[in-house]
């Protein structure tokens, strides 16, 4: 009986499923949004200067940060059906998941490059203070440290 129950228990991650993918879509269709609200905001406001080009690149390195995260959420989503609920869903090769270690590595991969386009934003409206030198290595010691977990991890498989 207990059997039984464990092994259709599994279907309750379905709704972690449905909750992660939905708050994908939802942070990508606000980062589609934000986009044009972007453009539509600096061209209002500024017009075409520099300081207008400046605004606007600031406004959609934030929006890459949004459809980063929309991608986490989309990959725990489809990691957690796939390990969970069927295995055999049409993806790329790349985006296959058939462990907790293939999820935890795509998913340590895309918040490397969310924290690095972090970076990028504050560094583009960086105005002189000193914090930003702790706020640069902060990222990077958590940076250094995914990627050391990430090579360790590999090598340790091997």
């Amino acid at each position: 009986m207990i059997h039984r129950i464990l092994a259709s228990s599994r279907q309750l991650i379905l709704l972690a499923v449905i909750c992660s993918f939905i708050a994908s879509v939802t942070v990508l269709l606000y980062g589609v949004i934000q986009t044009g609200n972007a453009i539509l905001q600096v061209l209002h406001e500024a017009g075409v200067s520099s300081k207008g080009g400046k605004k606007l690149v600031v406004s959609l390195v934030e929006v890459i940060d949004l459809f980063l995260l929309s991608t986490v959420f989309y990959i725990t989503a489809l990691g957690l059906y796939e390990l969970f609920i069927d295995d055999n869903i049409n993806v790329p090769e790349w985006l296959e998941i058939h462990n907790i270690d293939d999820l935890k590595g795509k998913l340590i991969s895309v918040i490397i490059v969310v924290l690095s386009v972090l970076f990028l934003g504050q560094a583009v409206t960086w105005s002189g203070d000193a914090n930003f030198l702790t706020f640069g290595g902060s990222v990077a010691l958590v940076i250094a440290s995914l990627t050391y977990f990430l090579s360790a991890h590999k090598n340790y498989k091997k």
